[in-house]
């Protein structure tokens, strides 16, 4: 074997490990950042579902203070009455009994099949206002660490 032959053969070597190394790298960096923005995709997405959650709960409530079919605030500091919202074969339980006293709680508006749920509040002020608070949460598991809530709150 000759000598030259011998140093081109070691320079090449390591040009394919620098390179080799080089391409490492840059897709280790890569798929490092598309972990980064699936996670944050990820989030925004519960979030919104969050959102939409305590929108759906405003939306019941403004149904059964303002537009009750029977002409009557649901929500009457005199007497209770029932109310229901997405109540199906698959949410049966999304019934309360409102109205009778100053606050009023819509504990968990489920929406199985899917774990999302939104926990209403409706206080009558003295001065005649409506405060509509609601709650909306991605998963109904208070125990999971990928929980997210967001709020809506409403005067009229």
């Amino acid at each position: 074997m000759d000598r030259r032959n011998s140093k081109i053969g070691g320079f090449t070597l390591l040009v394919s490990v620098v390179v080799t190394g080089a391409i490492l790298l840059i897709s280790t960096g890569m798929v490092t950042l598309a972990v980064k923005y699936a996670f944050i995709s990820s989030s925004g997405r519960e979030s919104q579902i969050a959102f939409y959650a305590a929108d759906t709960g405003v939306e019941c409530v403004l149904f059964w203070d303002v537009k009750s079919p029977n002409g009557q605030t649901a929500f009457s500091q005199s007497e209770q009455t029932a109310i229901h919202c997405n109540r199906d074969s698959l949410n049966p339980l999304n019934q309360w009994q409102v109205g009778g006293s100053r606050t009023s709680v819509i504990n968990k508006l489920t929406f199985l099949p899917d774990p999302f749920c939104a926990i209403v509040t409706v206080t009558k002020n003295a001065d005649g206002t409506t405060l509509v608070e609601s709650k909306g949460y991605n998963t109904c598991d208070p125990s999971n660490p990928r929980r997210v809530e967001r709020a809506v709150r409403a005067t009229y």
